[in-house]
């Protein structure tokens, strides 16, 4: 071979070298990149597996927590038996009925005689009752009846209802189906404005007390029975008159029930079974008064916002920024009460509110019922502006009405609105002459009261469900926590969806037989409480 052969085979076998180096080189730098991608890979691999196997845990904690959540109903008990003759009952209701114990917002056209008929009425229907208890006119229409009690060492109960009612809106008196004062019992119902607002309160309490005496019973705690003239108009002159009495003489009683929650049947989503509410705490109120002030003029040439725009302005801001929900106190004891008594879905949420609140909010603050309980509500009741239709107010007002929560305040409110609104030319105000009134304290769900209570409903209708709840509206109640341990607020009325009309408004009624369970379960309570 030539050395130019050999030369060649030289360059030949180095080219050949060279290419297996390189591919040897290529191939450790593949197995390297591949070694460098895999392992992020491989990380984010774990962190989905851990992450999977953390929601799973939690959704199995949640499952747990909902399947195991246990009822707190109490065991339903009878009740001993009550001679009540039922019929005789809802006529004595009927009779309280025809009395027009209408309040109306000027004094001077009140009808006191009928406030003097029904006194003489009760003490004709109930003669045991005015034979043994002590009764006193307050402030010449509210009364108030001592039934001592055996041992003086207990503390007293306070039950408490109302004998005013609203008056009838005008033009609607057609509607009725029987007279709004005719007392008619009808269809197996006792008809009339106060058979639902609150005379069935004062009729049935009394009667049960004159059924317990017929039946040879004192109790051994004193009971009184505290009855308002002007409930609904604030209880200024009845209820706050009997507290300080009963404050004078040092009363201080173990509890008080007034009006406030009921029996709802078929309202509750997701529960078939009567739910008996007992109110805990009742909403304070205010109204507050917006007034825009701009230029006014004719309405040919209207500045750009007008007067009534610029309002209008401020009470869509408020509308679209309510104050913020909550799950808490009454509220928070009604969802965890009734979360076990739920389908599966309702008490998956219900039962782990720790973690899934901002869906039970978003679920509830979509029914007005619902979301009344959870947050202050916000609620432009009163609009005014202009006189004539082609003139442009200098001055427009609305009224804004509160329903404060307990936990906010009326100051807490004003700065939310005044935050809210956030314009110099609207002037926020108190309205002047309004009710102004923070929210009640909340009473212990473990008290002796609300015991009693639940207790006692328990007994007269064995298939309802018991919960605490927040009573939305105001109650002569309020104007009793200086002078009891817990103000609880309960009617054994039944009330259907299609019922809640008749509150306030027409047609009210009550039907015969569920008042019969209004006398039993203020007899049971009473002994209850012993």
């Amino acid at each position: 071979m030539t050395e130019a052969g050999k030369d060649v085979d030289t360059k030949a076998n180095v080219s050949d070298d060279s290419k297996a180096s390189s591919k040897s080189h290529d191939q450790t730098s593949s197995a390297a990149g591949s070694s460098k991608s895999t392992k992020p890979r491989s990380r984010a691999g774990r962190a989905f597996r851990f992450l999977g196997l953390a929601l799973l845990l939690l959704l199995l904690i949640l499952t747990a927590n909902a399947l195991t959540t246990k009822s707190r109903q109490l065991p339903a008990t009878a009740a001993d038996a009550l001679a009540l003759d039922e019929a005789k009952a809802a006529e004595h209701l009927a009779r309280a009925i025809t009395f027009k114990t209408v309040s109306l917002q000027d004094p001077a056209q009140i009808d006191g005689g009928a406030f003097a008929g029904l006194h003489k009425a009760l003490e004709e229907m109930f003669p045991k009752v005015h034979q043994t208890l002590t009764r006193e006119i307050v402030n010449e229409r509210s009364l108030l009846y001592t039934w001592k009690g055996k041992d003086a060492s207990k503390q007293p109960i306070i039950l408490m209802a109302h004998m005013d009612v609203v008056p009838v809106e005008p033009g609607t008196e057609a509607e009725w189906e029987k007279p709004p004062f005719s007392g008619a019992i009808e269809g197996g119902f006792v008809w009339g404005r106060g058979s639902i607002d609150f005379k069935n309160g004062v009729i049935g309490q009394l009667e049960a007390v004159e059924a317990l005496l017929a039946a040879g019973y004192t109790p051994s705690r004193t009971v009184y029975l505290a009855y308002g003239h002007d409930e609904e108009i604030g209880g200024q002159k009845g209820a706050r008159a009997i507290v300080e009495l009963l404050a004078s003489r040092n009363v201080r009683a173990s509890f008080v029930m007034d009006e406030g929650m009921v029996i709802t049947q078929g309202i509750l989503k997701g529960i078939d079974r009567p739910v008996a509410l007992i109110g805990l705490a009742e909403k304070g109120y205010v109204s507050l008064e917006l007034i825009a002030e701009t230029q006014g003029g004719h309405s040919s040439m209207p500045p750009r916002p007008t007067t009534a725009g610029v309002l209008a302005a401020a009470i869509l801001r408020l509308e679209n920024s309510p104050m913020p929900a909550r799950i808490e106190g009454p509220a928070k004891l009604l969802f965890e009460t009734l979360a076990p008594e739920m389908p599966f879905g309702n008490r998956l949420i219900l039962s782990n509110l720790w973690l899934l609140s901002p869906i039970a909010k978003r679920v509830l603050s979509g029914s007005p019922a619902t979301d009344a309980i959870l947050r202050t509500t916000t609620a432009p009741t009163i609009l005014e502006g202009s006189v004539k239709e082609n003139v442009l107010p200098k001055r427009a007002r609305a009224v804004v009405n509160f329903r404060i929560l307990p936990g906010d305040s009326t100051q807490s409110v004003i700065e939310h609105v005044n935050r809210v609104i956030s314009d110099s030319r609207v002037k926020v105000q108190v309205l002047q002459g309004g009710t102004l009134k923070e929210p009640s304290s909340v009473s212990d769900l473990n008290g002796p009261g609300y015991k009693a209570i639940e207790k006692a409903i328990r007994q007269i209708v064995p298939d309802s469900i018991v919960a605490p709840s927040l009573v939305l509206g105001s109650t002569d109640s309020y104007q009793y926590q200086g002078v009891a341990d817990g103000v609880y607020r309960f009617s054994p009325q039944r009330m259907k969806d299609e019922d809640r009309a008749r509150f306030h408004g027409t047609n009210e009624r009550v039907s015969v037989q569920n008042f019969g369970e209004h006398v039993r379960f203020y007899a049971q309570l009473i002994r209850n409480a012993d």
